[in-house]
Parts: C-alpha cells; sequence; structure tokens
C-alpha cells in the first residue's frame, strides 16, 4: 500500500510540474509574441485627441453624406473588419469608421465604459474632425449606445442604421460575465494558444491574407483587454438604462437584421416594434450570422441608398 502511494505521489508531482512547465512556457511565448507583434501592426486612419487621449478614425470617400459606422462589442478592429462594407458605402459616401477607446489602434481607457462616457466620447472624436452632420451606422452593441447617441444629438444625426443591432429589451441581458476568468486567459497566454490553434474567423471571406494577419494580431492585442473587460461589465447595466428610450420619431431608422436568430427567436418582432412609431422605418431581414457585414456588404450599402431617398 505505501508503496503505491509513493508511486500515485510520483505521478501526481509530475503532472504538476508538467503542469507548471507548459503554463511558463505558454506565458513567455504570449510575452515575446506580443512584444515582437507591436512592431507588425500596421498604423491605419488618423489618431483624433479624446479626453486626452488618441482614438484612431479611418475616412474614405468623398460623398456629400457623411456615415459614421460604429463596431459591435468586441470587434478588436473595427476599420479592418468593417473594410467590405466601407468598400461598398465609399463610392456614394463619405465613411468614417470610429474605433472606441480599447478597441483597434485606439488607446486604452481607465474610464468606466458607461453608454454616457462612451457616447460622449464618440461625439468628442467627430467633433475633433468638424462632422456635424452624418448618418449613424452600427453593428451589435451599436443598438445600445446608437438610441442614446440619437437622443442627446438629434440636430447631428440624419438617420440610424443597425447592422444586426442590439435591442434594450433583448433577452438575457442581465447575465453576470466571468471576468476574472476571462482576464486571467489573457494574462495568462492561453487565449493566445486558444486563437492559434483554432480556426480563422475570416478564412473564406472578403479579407486578404495580410488583412487577416492583422485583424488576429489586433485581436491578440485587444480582446479581454482591461477596456474591453470593463465594458463587459457594464454591458448589464447600460441595457438596463436603455430600456425605455426609444428613437426619436421623426429619425429615419433602417435595421438590417440576420432572418433566423436561434438564439432570440423573437429578434424580428424587437426591431419591428422599434420603428413602429418612427415616420421612416424599416427592417429587412438576410440569411447570414450575427456580422452581416461580412456576407451583405453589397445588399447592405444598396438597400441604404434606396431607404434614404425614400426618406428625403
Amino acid at each position: 500500500m505505501k508503496k503505491w502511494i509513493r508511486v500515485l505521489l510520483k505521478i501526481l508531482a509530475a503532472i504538476v510540474i508538467a503542469i507548471v512547465v507548459f503554463m511558463a512556457i505558454v506565458f513567455i511565448v504570449n510575452k515575446v509574441s506580443s512584444k515582437s507583434e507591436q512592431g507588425k501592426i500596421h498604423a491605419y486612419g488618423q489618431l483624433v485627441p479624446v479626453d486626452g487621449k488618441k482614438m484612431n478614425v479611418l475616412i474614405q470617400g468623398d460623398g456629400e453624406e457623411t456615415i459614421v459606422l460604429l463596431p459591435g462589442y468586441g470587434t478588436a478592429a473595427p476599420a479592418l473588419d468593417f473594410k467590405p462594407l466601407i468598400d461598398e458605402l465609399s463610392p456614394s459616401y463619405k465613411v468614417v469608421a470610429v474605433e472606441p477607446f480599447g478597441y483597434g489602434l485606439s488607446d486604452g481607457t481607465d474610464k468606466e465604459r458607461t453608454t454616457e462616457n462612451i457616447v460622449n466620447e464618440l461625439h468628442e472624436a467627430l467633433q475633433a474632425l468638424n462632422i456635424d452632420r452624418y448618418i449613424l451606422m452600427g453593428h451589435s452593441i451599436t443598438g445600445i449606445y446608437g438610441i442614446d447617441y440619437a437622443n442627446k444629438y438629434t440636430n447631428e444625426v440624419t438617420a440610424f442604421v443597425g447592422i444586426d443591432s442590439s435591442v434594450p429589451t433583448q433577452p438575457g441581458m442581465d447575465v453576470k460575465f466571468p471576468l476574472k476568468t476571462f482576464g486571467f486567459l489573457k494574462q495568462s497566454g492561453l487565449l493566445r494558444l486558444i486563437v492559434k490553434t483554432g480556426s480563422d474567423p475570416y478564412e473564406g471571406l472578403p479579407y486578404d491574407e495580410e488583412t487577416r494577419e492583422q485583424l488576429t494580431m489586433l485581436s491578440l492585442k485587444n480582446s479581454n483587454s482591461p477596456t474591453m473587460l470593463n465594458e463587459m461589465k457594464n454591458i448589464s447595466a447600460n441595457f438596463k438604462a436603455a430600456e425605455h428610450l426609444t428613437f426619436p420619431k421623426e429619425l429615419p431608422i433602417i435595421f438590417f437584421i440576420q432572418s433566423n436568430n436561434e438564439d432570440i427567436p423573437t429578434w424580428i418582432p424587437l426591431h419591428e416594434e422599434q420603428i413602429k412609431d418612427s415616420v421612416h422605418g424599416k427592417v429587412m431581414t438576410f440569411e447570414g450570422g450575427h456580422y452581416l457585414h461580412h456576407t451583405r456588404s453589397k445588399e447592405i450599402a444598396e438597400n441604404l441608398k434606396v431607404f434614404m431617398e425614400e426618406a428625403r
């Protein structure tokens, strides 16, 4: 029995040592790789002063009308992720893709990621660029930030366009996220291991190899960062704060949403409810995933142009 126990203890000790060595290797590789990638990330857009920091903004096209394009939560490099859509929109519009703090090439911030702070920062960036009339267009959680923004700056926003955008009353947004676990994955280097061994989410989509490499590096840089985790911490409260908000009645609104959201069966009715009192409101559905702009950019651009002409 004693011999068996000694063997078992040796096996357990060997397993513990192997785990420690493995985690040490993962940690060191992540640190070395992160430092190396800093010099490989290419600059794009322009840095704008906001709240004493720098926010990155990409501008493409010189149309008479301006579209301000905002990302969904966690999109590591919005200006690159939106490239197919920007390319479709820019022949007709001036497209301003804003990367909020913690996203893309923008600085991080210690300021709480409340809707109020996020909206104020986005507006400050646009003011710095002398942009004061625009269509507000965005993906996913922009539906929450955008409804607040449209009510605060009614004299500036000429229309709201949602790309599978969030709805304040959608179910399941009172969830508590395991922030410490996500932070540990980032700091330990396990997140890099997961990304590197997983499939490329941009494979088969209209992105060249260089852009996909940049997206991967920026994802490793920004995902689960303190700024991103703080925004995640505030998601539930931000949804709650928007529950009783509605878009201005006179504001033209169009939603491009997925036709079959298996997680939220009421996805279409929720968006139809948002436009029921709108003078110019429309819901359009497409087959596809949550990131509709990856596969439906051409249709989104074409239908937006028609909608805006009708709204006039």
